[in-house]
């Protein structure tokens, strides 16, 4: 049996939909892509439709994806943060900056996104952050008057700022779907990461402000340490993280050394550092290595399913269905923008952000990079634009996956499975319900969307660090 073009290209659709519908069951992401591609390749290859070459293509893939250099940075940031996680300097960065925030209203909300916004620029490990910062400032907060929606929704927000702030993983991995360089995605969100980050401080700022009962200040009981004693605790607590920022992002947008270099090195900083605190022990250096280990592992089996899934949709044109409807879309770029960002938010109420990068983005690429291009030749043609076709792709490809980050990282927030809120509810005590937490996090996703918004509306905010550097069409 042998089914017509569009036959085989409703074949490939049916597979996508058949992977979705299987991941949303709860059943294992990477086995659920594989095991599909596995099916529908068999039907391909029983109605004739589907090429060999492939299936014998795959175990080439699968080596690229082990020695993969671009990719070798996700064990290194996550290895970094959780020794900052683990030999508890996360907390005493915590510690200090709501002892010096806590006097105004608002104040450990407020330390809560500027110590989320530090420990988002040395790792981007969303569990170990908002683990850290439930443990330590959920408790205060409660316990000194704060809202129950306000802090928890403060904490997972803040927590989810290591996805946009470099270096961040999800950035590491859509520059490696998108084939763009990590280094000029890591220059490129800075701007953003920041504007998102005072945008949390506004909106905390803003309640303690009209609402001044759901954000109090500290008492004086609760703040111990006052004066020199407080300055020279600060000073301890802030000058290494900040040093190790200045490290890792420095070497790298300054050009000294790859997302992967830096991440290798600033592994070896926070061990040191630790060590230097006397807070490195053989545990917390076993444990950080087990997890490690085991969170790399779980993103090279979906990686490796995810190929899988890519090679045999292409096999059964499903790409060639997805790029002419995404061409086809009414309103060109915008259209195309606004139809992936809400199925890019959509999907994150369900699914995490590895799955959507892994399957999502390369299936949207090919229209994206198609829609450029055909924009550059016009603009050329027009005599309106003097750069290459390819420098022009390549400029709106950065902005693009500066724009897909941000829109990933709310579904860290998004119920019923945003990951921040399961670690948060883990932590939090029994008092603080989930309804708490699901209604605390509602303000700081409209503070993130407004943010995506600016950032899709001003494409300058991601471009103007990347064209200091020279990044061509920045």
């Amino acid at each position: 049996m042998v089914l017509s073009g569009g036959g085989v290209e409703l074949l490939g659709g049916a597979m996508f939909i058949a992977a979705l519908v299987l991941i949303f069951t709860g059943y294992p992401v990477a086995f659920a892509l594989g095991g599909v591609s596995l099916i529908f390749g068999a039907v391909g290859i029983a109605i004739g439709e589907f090429d060999l070459r492939f299936v014998g293509s795959l175990p080439q893939r699968i080596f690229g994806i082990m020695s993969n250099y671009t990719l070798l940075a996700i064990p290194y940031f996550i290895f970094l943060g959780l020794i900052l996680e683990k030999s508890k300097l996360a907390e005493q960065l915590l510690d200090t900056v709501g002892q010096l925030f806590g006097p105004i209203r608002g104040g450990v909300a407020i330390a809560v996104v500027l110590v989320g916004t530090l420990l988002a620029a040395t790792t981007g490990v969303v569990a170990a952050t908002v683990v850290a910062m439930g443990l330590i400032s959920l408790p205060v907060m409660l316990k000194y008057g704060y809202s129950r929606p306000l802090a928890t929704g403060v904490i997972a927000a803040s927590g989810t700022l290591g996805q946009i702030i470099p270096p961040s993983i999800v950035l590491v991995v859509l520059g490696d779907q998108l084939g763009i360089s990590v280094g000029d995605l890591f220059l490129g969100a800075l701007i953003p990461g920041l504007i998102l980050s005072g945008g949390l401080i506004l909106l905390v700022a803003l309640v303690a402000l009209f609402r001044p009962k759901l954000a109090p200040a500290l008492p004086p009981e609760a703040r111990p340490y006052q004066g020199w004693e407080l300055i020279r605790r600060a000073l301890v607590a802030l000058v290494p993280p900040v040093l190790l920022i200045l490290f890792v992002l420095g070497s790298i947008f300054f050009g000294i050394a790859t997302p992967t270099e830096a991440g290798a090195v600033g592994s070896i900083a926070a061990l040191l550092m630790a060590a230097g605190y006397r807070r490195l022990s053989w545990k917390v250096f076993r444990d950080a290595v087990v997890e490690t280990a085991r969170f790399t592992s779980m993103v090279i089996f979906i990686l490796i399913g995810a190929t899988a899934f890519s090679l045999i949709f292409r096999g059964l044109e499903g790409d060639k269905l997805v790029k002419d409807i995404l061409v086809a879309l009414p309103g060109g770029e915008i259209g195309f923008i606004v139809f992936v960002m809400v199925l890019v938010f959509v999907l994150g109420f369900f699914i995490d952000f590895f799955e959507i990068c892994f399957i999502v983005v390369p299936l949207i690429l090919p229209a994206a990079t198609a829609i450029w291009t055909a924009q550059a030749e016009a603009l050329q043609m027009a005599g309106n634009y003097d750069l290459s076709t390819e420098a022009f792709v390549q400029q709106k490809l950065l902005w693009f996956g500066i724009v897909l980050a941000m829109n990933l990282q709310t579904s860290f927030l998004t119920p019923p499975f945003g990951f921040a809120l399961f670690y948060l509810r883990g932590v939090a005590p029994p008092e603080v319900k989930t309804t708490d937490i699901y209604k605390g996090v509602v303000p700081f996703i409209l503070v993130q969307l407004l943010v995506l918004v600016l950032v899709i509306a001003f494409p300058s905010l991601s471009s103007w660090l990347p064209s200091m550097r020279g990044v061509p069409g920045g």
